[in-house]
């Protein structure tokens, strides 16, 4: 798969968790609960890679890959993304979908820039040279103009 593909795919990936964020969010007011909005999302997402897997997958892990898993990457992620994702759908109808996605944004750069520098989670290394810490300046000052009011 060649480069321009990938970067369409994580483009559209963006373009996906912004629908899903101002849908649920609406899901979520409607409720009066993010977080039974997150419960009804995760459900329903389960189902759906459920039948993906069901319909994709080639071959099933064996039960020594299963076994080499650490314990703690079975839960931890799923932890951090009903967090997340969560707090999308509270704060989504506060602060408006553009303000609250862009600012998460901002926090998912800072973030992974750090997770790359110092390659955390057994991630590539992505050092932070002069102009990755520019360009993370000119972003960051970039969506502070874009929510300034």
């Amino acid at each position: 798969m060649n480069h321009f593909t990938i970067i369409f795919f994580a483009l559209t990936g963006g373009i996906f968790l912004s629908v899903q964020g101002g849908l649920n969010a609406q899901l979520g007011s409607l409720l009066k609960s993010p977080l039974l909005a997150s419960l009804v999302a995760y459900l329903f997402s389960t189902l759906f890679a459920f039948l993906l897997v069901l319909f994709s997958i080639k071959q099933v892990p064996s039960m020594q890959q299963v076994k080499a898993i650490p314990f703690y990457l079975w839960f931890t992620g799923a932890l951090f993304s009903v967090l997340g994702i969560s707090l999308y759908y509270y704060t989504i109808p506060k602060l408006g979908i553009s303000t609250m996605i862009s600012t998460g944004l901002v926090g998912q750069i800072l973030f992974s820039s750090l997770a790359g520098h110092f390659a955390w989670f057994g991630l590539p290394e992505e050092p932070l040279d002069i102009k990755r810490i520019v360009g993370l300046c000119a972003m960051v000052i970039g969506i502070v103009l874009l929510n300034n009011k």
